[in-house]
């Protein structure tokens, strides 16, 4: 019984595609499919962590402004209230008290301006600086800008208030009110403190959590593998798709196709080593015997002629064995890997040739014709000629002497087909038994032939191969009265460059 050695690396090889196959034997390590889903779920997010500080600084920044951007416009429309206009002037009343709880700040020094329509300074601090001329103000609107006074940033806030008047010319006053941004920052930073901090304790949860997940959902694959390396050597069978999980169901389905090949692989082995044991065991048989009888002979005639039988019958053992090992070769090529640009009728030409002897021996007419030349297929040479020897062998062994053969070449009428004919002038073969003569072993009953029923199904493998078929058919060559010998012909389509 054959078994399959799992561990032999030019049987995987066999079984593998072209594409994978230069992996193994490689000096390269295969790479970590845990490592490699870690990466991609890692990267982003350390990628993500800096980014994400930017936007938590310019939201805490965002966050930090608001409160005192309230108080800032609360300043300024306090002030802009308490101006008054007398006798043609500006007044600010502002009391003290008032300008007291102004200035009072223990962290951010706050500033205060008022200023006439003309440009006069009415009240406040005459450094702070004035709005630009393209960024105008709007009556009774609020504005915020950041500049600096001595030096140190600030944050102003301003606005223009229009007062009635009893003159006739336009009277607006600037109010602004600024501070420096100590408390900002400050409020800035515990925001920033307080949402950057717990991530350097979550960050590394996160990453165990992360490894768990990939450990947990790994868990199926490595199961599989388990599985896979606890089952028999011989254990071609295959493998559960239900209880795997959806993701490598293609890969286990792929394996299961594999373990079919290697299946039918197995089983062709074993066939052709019982059927090999069986055909092998009668003529080896018969030489054993006719041994044993020339061993007893005394007469040198008799002697020579149980030597020139165990010398037929060695001859039929190799040409037995040669035809076992071409259909051993045939059935485990399902692919052929040497495909070149054959013509058919050079290489039918060239085989004929081959068996001219022995036609001429049984004093059988041999010939070989095409109507043209360059009949081209893809295929595999060795193949071929193999093909077109099973032919013209299986025609002369059933064609009686004088007899004749004709090996032809031809296009069919279905375009790209060419057609590959050898017709015999034998007893033909019967309606219901040409299926079964294509049939490994099987021999016509009644007839006296030696054969070994092996050629018309090597034929038939070769032709399959090549995207062809055999045909059994009948071949009239005289109508009175009929006779009817047969015609073996092989379909392959065109080759094509």
């Amino acid at each position: 019984m054959a078994q399959v050695d799992w561990t032999s690396d030019v049987e995987l090889q066999k079984l593998l595609p072209p594409e994978s196959r230069e992996i193994r034997g490689t000096t390269k390590a295969p790479r970590s499919l845990f490592g490699e889903i870690l990466d991609w779920m890692l990267a982003p997010l350390l990628l993500l962590w800096p980014m994400s500080i930017a936007v938590t600084y310019l939201v805490a920044q965002s966050i930090a402004n608001t409160p005192f951007d309230r108080s800032l416009e609360n300043s300024v429309q306090a002030i802009a209230q308490q101006l008054r206009e007398v006798d043609g002037r500006l007044l600010l009343n502002l009391p003290m008290s008032a300008r007291k709880i102004l200035k009072a700040d223990e962290n951010d020094t706050i500033y205060f301006q008022v200023i006439g329509h003309h440009g006069e300074l009415i009240a406040g601090d005459k450094d702070l600086p004035l709005p630009v001329e393209n960024d105008p103000i709007q009556i009774g609107v609020v504005t915020f800008r950041d500049s600096n006074i001595a030096g140190n940033e600030i944050r102003i806030a301003a606005t223009q208030i229009q007062l009635s008047s009893q003159f006739k010319t336009e009277n607006k006053v600037l109010v602004q009110v600024a501070e420096t941004l100590d408390k900002r920052s400050q409020l800035a930073s515990e925001i920033i403190k307080g949402v950057i901090l717990p991530q350097f304790i979550i960050l590394p949860i996160v990453v165990v959590l992360v490894w768990f997940g990939l450990t947990r959902g790994l868990a199926p694959l490595n199961a599989l593998q388990n599985h896979i390396r606890n089952r028999q050597v011989n254990d071609t069978s295959p493998i559960e798709e239900k209880a795997a999980p959806q993701e490598i169901i293609p890969l286990i389905s792929s394996f299961n196709d594999v373990l079919y090949q290697l299946e039918d692989s197995v089983q062709s082995q074993k066939r052709f080593i019982a059927d090999a044991a069986h055909q092998l065991k009668t003529p080896l048989a018969g030489l054993r015997m006719q041994a044993e009888l020339a061993q007893r002979e005394s007469s040198p005639a008799e002697l020579q002629r149980s030597l020139e039988q165990i010398a037929d019958s060695s001859t039929r053992a190799a040409h037995l064995v040669q035809q076992l090992l071409s259909l051993a070769r045939m059935e485990n090529a399902p692919n052929l890997t040497e495909k070149i640009l054959i013509d058919l009728v050079l290489a039918a030409e060239d085989v004929t040739k081959a068996w001219l002897d022995k036609a001429w021996h049984k004093k059988i007419d041999l010939g070989c014709q095409s109507p043209e030349q360059h009949l081209q297929i893809y295929g595999n040479p060795i193949m071929i000629k193999e093909m077109f020897n099973n032919l013209i062998d299986n025609a002369i062994k059933y064609t009686q002497e004088g007899g004749q053969i004709t090996v032809e070449v031809r296009h069919a009428s279905r375009p790209g087909i060419l057609l590959i004919e050898v017709r015999d002038t034998g007893p033909g073969i019967s309606d219901a038994e040409k299926p079964r003569v294509m049939e490994r072993f099987y021999r016509i009953l009644g007839s006296d032939v030696e054969g070994s029923g092996l050629g018309l199904a090597i034929v038939k493998e070769i032709a399959v191969q090549h995207g062809g078929k055999l045909e059994i058919l009948d071949n009239v060559y005289q109508e009175n009265p009929k006779k009817v010998g047969a015609c073996m012909r092989v379909s392959l389509p065109v080759g094509r460059v």
